[in-house]
C-alpha cells in the first residue's frame, strides 16, 4: 500500500479503503491490548525474575564464552518445554539491562572457544530463564549480532488481504544500549494509528460531566484545573512509557507497579483496576438507563435498568473478537454529540441552551463544597493510562511515543474544553449531571438529531458494557482460583479471545459474570446520580492509576524525589482525598 507523510504522521492514501480498514484493525488490536493489561496485572510470573537472575548470573557469565556455536543453533531451533509453551515468553531473554551501558565497538576475536562437558539442567530448572543463552556477539569475528522480529499472536485480526496481524516482538542478541533495546521492541501500529487509538481511548463518556465541573469550579479555577490535569496525565504517559521501554520484561502497568513496589504491589494495583473497571460498568449502565428514560419517559430509569438485564447478560458470554467490534459505536457516538451539542448552541437563537444568547455563569467558584466533586469530573475524562504500556509497545517506532501522546493529550484537553465551555455557556449553573439530558428537555432543538444522538447514547452504553466488563471478570476468575495468571497482556487477550472448554470451573466462571451484571445494575440504582460516579472514577480510580502511580514508581526506580514530583504527589494525593470525600457525600 502506498503511504503519505507529513511530518510523523503515517497512514495509508486518503482514497485507499485498506488504510480504514488498518485504521480499525489497530483500533481493534488496542481494545485486545487494553483489556490483557488489566487482566495481566494479577499475574505473578516474574516476580522472583530479579532473584533467579541472580542465582543465574554466575553459571552464564562461565558459560558465555563457550556457547557461541551452539546460540546460533539454538536461535535457529529453540525448544521450549510444554509448561512453558509461551509465546511472549520465548520473545526475550530475560536478562538485567544495566541503564549505564554505553555503546561501543566489540572487538574482533580470533579465538577458539573451549567447549566444557556439556551441562544437564537441574529437575528443577524447566523456566524460560534457563533456556540456553543466545549469544552476545553474532559470530565468532565479534560483529554486532542484528535483532531478530519473530511472529506473535494474532487476535483473529487480519489485514486487508486476509494475513493474520500480529504483536511482533524481537529476540534480543545483544546487549548494547537502552536505545537499542528499544529499537528491538516494534509494534504494528504507525503514529497515526496509534494517536487515533490515543485520542479513542481518552475521550469517552467523561466528555458528558465536562459542563457540570465547569458549573461547580467557574471559568478560572475550571480552566486551570481542565489544563493542570491535561498537562500532568501527559508527563505521567511519558514517564510509564519510559519505564516500559527501558527494559524489555515489562509488559503492563503492573509490571512497572513490580519493578518500583515489589510483587506484593500486584494484588493492590489489581483491586484499584476492579474499582475502575466496575466503577465504569454502574457508568454505563446510568447513561444507558437515563438516556432512555429521556426518550420514552413512560418508565423509571431504575425500571429501564432492570430490564437492560435481558440484554447485558446474554452479551457478558460474547467472545472479545466480537465485542471489540462494539468500541467503534462510541467513537460514533462521541462524534455525534459533539457535532449535536455545537449545532444546537449555534441553530438556538434563545436562551436557555443558546449559544447566542448565554446563560447566566461566574467566573469563581459559586460552592466550595462541590469543588472537589469537579476535581473527579475533569480528572474523569483522562484515566487511560492502564493501557499506555501496551500503546508503546504497539508502536512501530516507539522513540516517537512522547510526540504522539503530545498531541493525543492536547486533542482530548481541548475536545474537554470545548464541551465544558460549550455546556456551561448553554446552560449555566442549571446543566444536568449529563449535558446529554438536556437536549431533549430543552425545547427549540432539532427533534431528530437530538433523538438519533441519545440514542447512541442508548445503544453505545449496552454495548460497550461486556467488553468494560469483560477483562473486570477475568481479573476476579483469577483472583478466586477459577482460571490461571497470565504473564503479559499479549497472552490474556489470546486467553480471552478463545473458546473455553465446560467444566465446572467454567460453571462457575458464568455465574460470577451474572453475578458482576447484576451487582453493576444494583449499584447504579442505589447510586442513581451520574456525577457521584464519575466523581469517584475520577477523583480515586483515576488519581491513583493516572497521577500519583506513576510518579511514585518514578521515584521508587530512581530513588530520588525532584521539586515537580514531588508538588505532582502532594498535590494528588490532596485533591484525590478531597474528591473521593466529595463523591461519596453527594452519593
Amino acid at each position: 500500500m502506498s503511504s503519505w507523510r507529513s511530518g510523523n504522521f503515517a497512514f495509508g492514501t486518503p482514497v485507499s479503503g485498506s488504510s480504514v480498514r488498518e485504521v480499525i484493525a489497530s483500533y481493534r488490536r488496542a481494545q485486545y491490548l487494553a483489556a490483557g493489561s488489566t487482566v495481566a496485572s494479577v499475574s505473578d510470573e516474574s516476580d522472583e525474575i530479579d532473584d533467579e537472575e541472580a542465582q543465574l548470573s554466575s553459571t552464564f557469565e562461565e558459560g558465555e564464552p563457550d556457547d557461541l556455536e551452539e546460540d546460533e543453533e539454538d536461535l535457529q531451533t529453540p525448544t521450549v518445554p510444554s509448561s512453558q509453551n509461551d509465546v511472549f515468553v520465548d520473545q526475550f531473554q530475560w536478562d538485567d539491562f544495566d541503564n549505564t551501558q554505553t555503546t561501543a565497538e566489540v572487538p574482533s576475536m580470533s579465538y577458539t572457544p573451549r567447549r566444557p562437558a556439556e551441562r544437564r539442567p537441574a529437575a528443577h530448572e524447566g523456566t524460560p530463564l534457563l533456556k540456553s543463552k543466545t549469544s552476545r556477539l553474532s559470530t565468532i569475528s565479534g560483529t554486532h549480532a542484528v535483532s531478530t522480529p519473530i511472529e506473535g499472536p494474532s487476535y483473529g485480526l487480519h489485514d486487508p488481504d486476509g494475513v493474520p496481524h500480529t504483536i511482533s516482538g524481537a529476540r534480543r542478541l545483544s546487549t548494547t544500549t537502552k536505545a537499542e533495546s528499544r529499537h528491538s521492541i516494534g509494534g504494528q501500529s504507525t503514529f497515526g494509528q496509534t494517536l487515533f487509538n490515543s485520542i479513542a481511548i481518552l475521550l469517552g463518556i467523561g466528555m458528558l460531566s465536562e459542563p457540570l465541573a465547569f458549573a461547580y469550579a467557574g471559568w478560572i479555577v475550571g480552566t486551570i484545573l481542565i489544563i493542570l490535569y491535561g498537562f500532568i496525565s501527559c508527563y505521567t504517559a511519558k514517564l510509564l512509557a519510559r519505564i516500559i521501554l527501558a527494559d524489555p520484561r515489562l509488559r503492563s502497568y503492573a509490571d512497572v507497579g513490580r519493578k518500583a513496589f515489589g510483587a506484593k504491589s500486584t494484588v493492590i494495583i489489581s483491586i484499584m483496576f476492579c474499582l475502575e473497571l466496575f466503577a465504569v460498568s454502574v457508568i454505563l449502565v446510568t447513561l444507558y438507563a437515563d438516556s432512555l428514560h429521556v426518550i420514552i419517559p413512560t418508565y423509571s430509569s431504575n425500571t429501564y435498568k432492570v430490564w437492560g438485564l435481558l440484554l447485558l447478560i446474554p452479551m457478558v458470554f460474547l467472545p472479545l473478537s466480537l465485542l471489540s467490534y462494539t468500541s467503534i459505536l462510541g467513537i460514533i457516538s462521541t462524534i455525534t454529540i459533539i457535532i449535536v451539542i455545537l449545532y444546537d448552541g449555534l441553530s438556538k437563537p434563545d436562551a436557555p441552551g443558546s449559544l447566542r444568547t448565554p446563560a447566566e455563569t461566574s467566573f469563581t467558584i459559586s460552592n466550595w463544597a462541590n469543588l472537589g466533586i469537579a476535581y473527579g469530573l475533569f480528572m474523569a475524562g483522562f484515566s487511560g493510562h492502564a493501557v499506555i504500556p501496551s500503546l508503546a509497545r504497539d508502536m512501530i517506532n516507539p522513540e516517537e511515543f512522547d510526540i504522539m501522546i503530545n498531541w493525543a493529550f492536547l486533542v482530548a484537553t481541548s475536545i474537554y474544553a470545548l464541551i465544558g465551555y460549550v455546556g456551561y455557556l448553554m446552560f449555566g449553573s442549571n446543566v444536568s449531571d449529563e449535558i446529554s439530558m438536556d437536549l431533549l428537555k430543552t425545547p427549540g432543538y432539532n427533534y431528530i438529531m437530538n433523538q438519533a444522538a441519545l440514542w447512541m447514547l442508548v445503544i453505545s452504553p449496552l454495548s460497550k458494557f461486556a467488553l468494560t466488563t469483560q477483562p473486570l471478570n477475568a481479573v476476579l476468575e483469577v483472583l478466586i482460583g477459577l482460571e490461571p495468571a497470565a504473564a503479559s497482556p499479549e497472552d490474556m487477550a489470546i486467553k480471552m479471545s478463545t473458546p473455553v472448554p465446560w467444566s465446572f470451573k467454567t460453571l462457575l466462571g458464568r455465574l460470577q459474570r451474572v453475578f458482576v451484571t447484576i451487582a453493576s445494575v444494583a449499584v447504579s440504582i442505589t447510586v442513581p446520580e451520574f456525577s457521584a460516579l464519575m466523581a469517584f472514577l475520577g477523583s480515586f480510580s483515576a488519581f491513583m492509576i493516572c497521577i500519583i502511580g506513576p510518579v511514585a514508581a518514578k521515584v521508587a526506580i530512581e530513588r530520588k524525589c525532584g521539586i515537580l514530583d514531588g508538588l505532582i504527589l502532594g498535590t494528588g494525593i490532596v485533591m484525590a482525598s478531597w474528591g473521593t470525600v466529595a463523591a461519596f457525600l453527594i452519593a
